[in-house]
């Protein structure tokens, strides 16, 4: 069905990006889970940085640019690279998620306090930024969850029912 794990793999990456200019709760993207499964599925770490940044760039063309883009490409590109190191292991990824999730708050956030002007550059305005964030944390988890368990489980699903093709010992895409 599928002529190769390339396709299969990019193909995925933007249905994910593409849901992020669909109408959804705040913060409830695919952004971790892209950059995760990326990773994990294309051993290229170049390619597995550059599809789910390419993705996000295009998706930025609809929704917009911002400032805090680079930082967020940054860390979709560290996100990639633990993706990586997965292994296979669902428990791995279950932690990637979680961990990913939370530094990704945290290290928007404090982009946010310091960049925004939203908040006076004190403890107090730090607390400020973080509790009225905390919505949207809730939102980013459980996207990053369901995105990460349905990229994650397609792919497993294919690999098992539709027998598509497997390019190296690790089951990883090595070109595109």
């Amino acid at each position: 069905m599928f002529q190769s794990r390339a396709f299969l793999v990019v193909f995925m990456v933007l249905i994910a990006a593409i849901s992020r200019i669909l109408p959804h709760p705040p913060n409830f993207t695919p952004i971790l889970a892209i950059s995760l499964f990326s990773g994990a599925f294309i051993s290229s770490r170049r390619i597995a940085v550059l599809v789910p940044i390419l993705a996000m760039f295009l998706s930025d063309l609809f929704l917009g640019f911002h400032n805090l883009m680079l930082l967020i490409y940054v860390l979709m590109a560290g996100t990639a690279y633990v993706g990586s190191r997965l292994q296979n292991s669902k428990s791995k990824t279950a932690i990637a998620t979680i961990v990913g999730s939370i530094i990704f708050f945290v290290t928007t956030n404090v982009a946010v306090w310091l960049t925004s002007g939203m908040y006076t550059l004190d403890w107090k305005g730090l607390v400020t930024c973080f509790t009225l964030a905390i919505p949207f944390f809730q939102n980013s988890i459980a996207g990053d969850i369901i995105y990460t368990s349905l990229l994650f489980g397609t792919m497993s699903f294919l690999d098992k029912k539709l027998s598509v093709p497997k390019l190296d010992k690790d089951s990883k895409l090595t070109s595109v």
